[in-house]
């Protein structure tokens, strides 16, 4: 099952990345900077998806115990912080054209930025030297508490007064005709690509568990 998932999601990326380059329209202003907006939000829809899943399995696990919910919390955060990365890389080349430079100290970055950081400090936790349950047990309270910060991001256009930040509150109400249906196929395809990675970076934690005899 998991050689025909990662059969299917790099067709459907390759797939996407055609369909983005290709044949999706241009916006005269922001030229090829705005196809990245077929990357850039998939990619942060990816990032809180997975935070979602460290946020659940933490629970789980403080419920259980059980070594295969932090397995399950770690694969995720993995993944949740790799496409953070690349949302807090791709936003910036996306910005230069549309806002003239590419960071602004804004709610919707700085927010987005304090979660990366929390989960730099989340990776360092998990190896610090701790015995294994005590790992599991500090990175579940952790993950469950970062994804607070994830409501926060998506309503910081609404908290904060439109004066102090350039992101829009509707994106794809800023996008020209004949953008929907292949920002829609690019999110399903980052999607299927996030469950590909979750379950190859389970069954990697899941030998490395077994081989130390937690399992």
């Amino acid at each position: 099952m998991n050689l025909a998932l990662f059969i299917l999601s790099m067709i459907l990326m390759i797939f996407n990345l055609v369909w983005i380059v290709s044949f999706t329209p241009m916006v005269f202003e922001q030229h090829w900077a705005q196809k990245i907006f077929y990357i850039h939000v998939p990619l942060a829809w990816v990032g809180f998806l997975s935070y979602f899943f460290v946020m659940l399995a933490g629970i789980l696990y403080l419920v259980s115990r059980n070594l295969k919910y932090d397995r399950i919390g770690h694969a995720a955060a993995e993944i949740g912080t790799l496409f953070t990365g690349l949302v807090l890389i791709t936003g910036p080349i996306w910005a230069t054209p549309v806002w003239g430079k590419p960071w602004v100290w804004e709610p919707r970055l700085i927010t987005t930025l304090v979660l990366f950081l929390i989960y730099i400090g989340y990776f360092i936790l998990r190896n610090v030297g701790l015995y294994r349950q005590r790992v599991a047990l500090i990175c579940a309270i952790v993950g469950i508490i970062a994804f607070l910060d994830i409501p926060i991001i998506f309503a910081s256009v609404d908290f904060w007064a439109a004066d102090i930040q350039l992101h829009p509150q509707r994106v794809m109400s800023k996008q020209p005709s004949g953008v929907f249906i292949p920002f829609l196929f690019s999110l399903f395809s980052f999607t299927i690509l996030f469950f590909t990675m979750l379950f190859f970076k389970i069954r990697v934690l899941y030998s490395k568990d077994k081989k130390d005899n937690y399992v």
